[in-house]
C-alpha cells in the first residue's frame, strides 16, 4: 500500500487493540467470534476509564493544597469540580458498559430494545453500548427535542 493511504484503527477499537470485524460470507449476526470482539472492546474500555478514576483520585491528593491567595484557591476548585463532573460521567458510562457487557453474557447483545432488529456491527463498534438501532434512535432523539421544546 502506498504510504499514507494504510487504513487507521481510531477510538475505542484501538484501545482495545483490534481492527474492524470483517463479516464472512453467511456469517450469523451476534455469532460467538463478534460477542468476543465486542466483550474485548468493552472491557478495555472500562479499564481505561477506570485508570482515569484511580488518575484523578490520585491528582486530587497529590495536587490538594490550601494556597493563601483566594484566586488560585477558586481556580483549583474549580479545576476539581470539572474533573469531578468528567468522572461522574464516566462513573454513569462504566455502568452502561458493564450492563452491556451483561447483555453480551445473556446473550441479548446487538438488537434493538425498541424493535428488536439487528444495530449492525459498524453502529456497534462506534457505540458498543447502542441499545437502539439508528432509526429508534433518531425517533427517540426527535421526540425529545419535541418534549423539551429545542
Amino acid at each position: 500500500m502506498p504510504k499514507g493511504t494504510e487504513k487507521k484503527t481510531h477510538g475505542i477499537l484501538a484501545l482495545a487493540g483490534l481492527e474492524p470485524y470483517k463479516e464472512k460470507s453467511g456469517e450469523e449476526y451476534m455469532n460467538d467470534a463478534q460477542r468476543e470482539h465486542f466483550r474485548k472492546i468493552l472491557e478495555a474500555w472500562r479499564a481505561q476509564l477506570r485508570e482515569e478514576v484511580d488518575r484523578t483520585v490520585h491528582h486530587m491528593k497529590d495536587e490538594a493544597a490550601n494556597f493563601p491567595d483566594p484566586v488560585d484557591r477558586a481556580a483549583q476548585e474549580e479545576e476539581f469540580s470539572i474533573e469531578l463532573r468528567t468522572r461522574d460521567r464516566e462513573r454513569k458510562l462504566i455502568k452502561k458498559i458493564e450492563k452491556t457487557l451483561q447483555k453480551i453474557e445473556e446473550d441479548d447483545f446487538g438488537f434493538c430494545e425498541s424493535c428488536g432488529i439487528e444495530i449492525g456491527i459498524r453502529r456497534l463498534e462506534a457505540r458498543p453500548t447502542a441499545d437502539l438501532c439508528v432509526d429508534c434512535k433518531t425517533l427517540a432523539e426527535i421526540k425529545e427535542k419535541q418534549m423539551t421544546g429545542a
